[in-house]
């Protein structure tokens, strides 16, 4: 049943039909070398993915000496290999012509399917690839109230648009929250507020733009006709407050430190945005503590008085946070790379 078809190997005639109706299946459980299975009318052939790029290459090239070349593979041991294919299976794959070889039609079978999976396994590759560097997947980032909505939307745009098969999680946590978070191992990085220094954690932090706490009263408020430049909160703790939602990282904040003296902050109503805030302020309704780039933009608006606060806590600085730079994944790195941080 066998006939010498190419002078470099003998070929092994196939029984009529035998290609037809086979199955390709693998195992990933063996590892990543393990080599494709393919059952062939009762025949099993171990293919792997060098005897499949073999193949191709042979069949590209009309030629067992140029398709072992375009393989980096000596002569002989292609020729061995290809032989062993088709011992395996049981059927001629290439016939040989005068200038060359040519694929049988069970070879022109194999060379589509081969076709198939290398793409496949180049485009999980590619894949796998995207989840190392940081360019496919989910990345969760904690961040306070002000970072959240006046620091990072203008800052991460760029570097997300850039790669555009990641997801980032953005979730909204007070500064004290997201240090604790970072120290117990349950997120990787956040931004949060210098005041977390005196918190004891063993966390990193590294500042990266200036967030002073300041003051905003009405025109009309005695603060402001007083021309009032700075003050402590204690100062104002008996004031009518315009707050920001309940829930929200910074106002919990605000209201922590009232909480530490003694007091509650009394307060008039309560607005999602800053600039519903400001607004707020600006008709008279109460006081209001918002950062100073808040304050400064929305003043060209609506009409009130900055006033700062004196207090240490008002005086911070909005810091990237992590626990250690070598345990970040690639795609946590890159972000806090663009977001201003020094890799230790």
């Amino acid at each position: 049943m066998s006939a010498s078809v190419n002078d470099e190997y003998a070929l092994i005639e196939p029984e009529a039909g035998a290609w037809h109706n086979a199955v390709v299946s693998s195992h990933p459980s063996d590892g990543p070398k393990a080599p494709l299975i393919v059952y062939l009318e009762g025949a099993i052939v171990r293919l792997d993915l060098s005897d499949l790029r073999l193949f191709l290459n042979v069949v590209d090239a009309g030629s067992i000496t140029q398709g072992a070349s375009r393989a980096h593979l000596a002569l002989a041991s292609a020729s061995e290999r290809l032989r062993n294919i088709e011992e395996d299976a049981g059927v001629a794959l290439l016939e040989r012509r005068p200038r060359g070889v040519v694929a049988t039609e069970a070879g022109e079978a194999l060379a589509h399917h081969a076709r198939l999976i290398l793409q496949q396994q180049s485009l999980l590759r590619d894949e796998l690839r995207d989840y190392a560097n940081g360019a496919r997947g989910t990345l969760v980032f904690h961040a306070s109230t002000v970072a959240l909505t006046e620091y990072l939307p203008r800052k991460i745009a760029p570097w997300l648009a850039a790669r555009p098969l990641l997801r980032l999680e953005l979730k909204e946590r007070t500064s004290s929250e997201i240090a604790s978070s970072i120290a117990n191992g349950l997120i990787e990085a956040g931004i949060v507020s210098d005041v977390v220094r005196s918190s004891g954690l063993d966390i990193r932090i590294q500042p990266v733009v200036k967030d002073h706490l300041v003051l905003i009263a009405p025109a009309q408020h005695h603060l402001a006709r007083r021309a009032v430049a700075s003050l402590d909160f204690n100062a104002v703790l008996g004031e009518q407050f315009v707050g920001l939602a309940s829930g929200n990282a910074l106002h919990d904040h605000i209201a922590q430190h009232a909480s530490a003296a003694g007091r509650e902050l009394s307060l008039r109503i309560r607005m999602k945005t800053f600039e519903g805030l400001c607004e707020m302020v600006s008709h008279g309704i109460g006081i209001g503590i918002v950062p100073i780039g808040v304050a400064r933009r929305y003043r060209r608006r609506y009409p009130f008085q900055i006033i700062a606060l004196t207090d240490e806590w008002a005086q911070r600085h909005l810091c990237i946070s992590y626990r250690d730079w070598q345990a970040l994944s690639a795609p946590m790195q890159s972000l806090l790379r663009h977001l201003g941080a020094q890799p230790d």
